[in-house]
């Protein structure tokens, strides 16, 4: 069967967080950034595309993962599209710990993650469930630290709370200028520019500016920390770091993918997504960093009424092998009967 889009283009990735970080309300802002709704959804008003139970409408929270597709080209300036068109398959977790089977099932099949902080409470104890889920699936996983409008958001302190908490190395590609009322945009550490959201088009457009003055300092300070970091990835380019050169632009985002991919390091981003900022890099990172299907290890697996169980059937991302999936979820439509969400493990 011919295929659309290349294997290479596809991103397959949860959002998971406790609950309340704002999580579906991420997943509303890039549906509707990239095109999939017209209008955004909002949780607090029960009308968000991702929770579609009744419950979940009345109750404001997300009890079942839910899934959708929708598509990317990475952007810098919201208009001239910088990759070709990305499909993002996306499932929304639940935060409640009552309901973390469901993240469970979820990270069996992903092949990427985005955890989601909120920016005044940091890492949270299901922050922390949720993180060793991941860790035990070994799925790449970047942080979005949300919420920076909300009173008491402290992105630096949530970067450090990622490292004491998880034990992981936390490395912010992008930190943002102001907090709380004062939100107005992000430092890209990678491109050393501003990100300046202004208007009211819902977040849709902004400007790119020079590093201000009194940022400069600080922007330094963390672009070393994400270039050391990056570098240790690679002989050739950390002997050139060594020698006094610093890996230009695409060369930094290679090394940060392969640090991301091999879980030696978490990218980090932050902003707002009820106020629209932040949410564009966000996408733009998950085009850059995290696994495609072809990033993915070999699925083992067993043949079934096999007594000893022996894990010796490898399943790759490879159109000549036969079928297989890995099913996650059962839902009962009362329009269509039963419908079985699985993981393709292999097309």
């Amino acid at each position: 069967m011919a295929r659309e889009y290349p294997l290479e283009l596809y991103r397959n990735f949860g959002i998971i967080a406790h609950i309340d970080a704002g999580k579906t309300t991420c997943s509303e802002r890039i549906l509707y950034y990239t095109g999939k709704e017209h209008n955004i959804g909002e949780v607090h008003d029960g009308a968000a595309t991702m929770d579609h139970m009744e419950q979940e409408q009345e109750r404001g929270i997300t009890i079942t993962s839910a899934a959708t597709t929708t598509f990317w080209e990475r952007t810098e300036d919201g208009e001239n599209a910088e990759s070709p068109r990305h499909r993002f398959n996306i499932i929304d977790t639940p935060g409640h710990v009552d309901f973390t089977i469901e993240v469970e099932r979820s990270l069996a099949v992903l092949d990427g993650a985005v955890c989601v902080l909120d920016a005044n409470a940091g890492v949270e104890p299901q922050t922390e469930t949720v993180w060793r889920q991941a860790d035990r699936y070994k799925v790449p996983r970047m942080v979005f630290v949300n919420k920076m409008d909300k009173i008491g958001a402290d992105f630096f302190k949530c970067v450090e709370m990622i490292e004491d908490r998880t034990g992981a190395i936390a490395v912010p590609v992008s930190f943002p200028i102001g907090a709380e009322t004062e939100l107005e945009g992000l430092v890209d550490l990678v491109t050393m520019e501003e990100w300046l959201w202004q208007g009211e088009d819902l977040g849709a457009s902004w400007i790119k500016a020079p590093i201000r003055d009194e940022l400069k300092d600080q922007a330094d300070q963390w672009r070393a920390k994400l270039v050391e970091n990056a570098v240790e990835q690679d002989d050739e380019a950390m002997m050139e770091y060594l020698e006094g050169n610093e890996p230009d632009v695409p060369t930094l985002r290679e090394l940060i993918r392969k640090g991301c991919l091999d879980i030696a390091f978490v990218p980090v981003l932050g902003g707002s997504a009820f106020k629209n900022k932040g949410v564009q890099p966000l996408l733009n990172a998950v085009v850059d960093y995290l696994p495609s299907p072809m990033d993915v290890v070999d699925y083992m697996g067993f043949r079934p009424g096999d007594d000893d169980e022996v894990r010796d059937i490898a399943r790759r991302a490879d159109d000549e092998m036969p079928f297989s999936g890995l099913a996650f979820k059962i839902w009962n439509d009362p329009f269509v009967g039963s419908l079985t969400f699985y993981a393709d493990l292999f097309w």
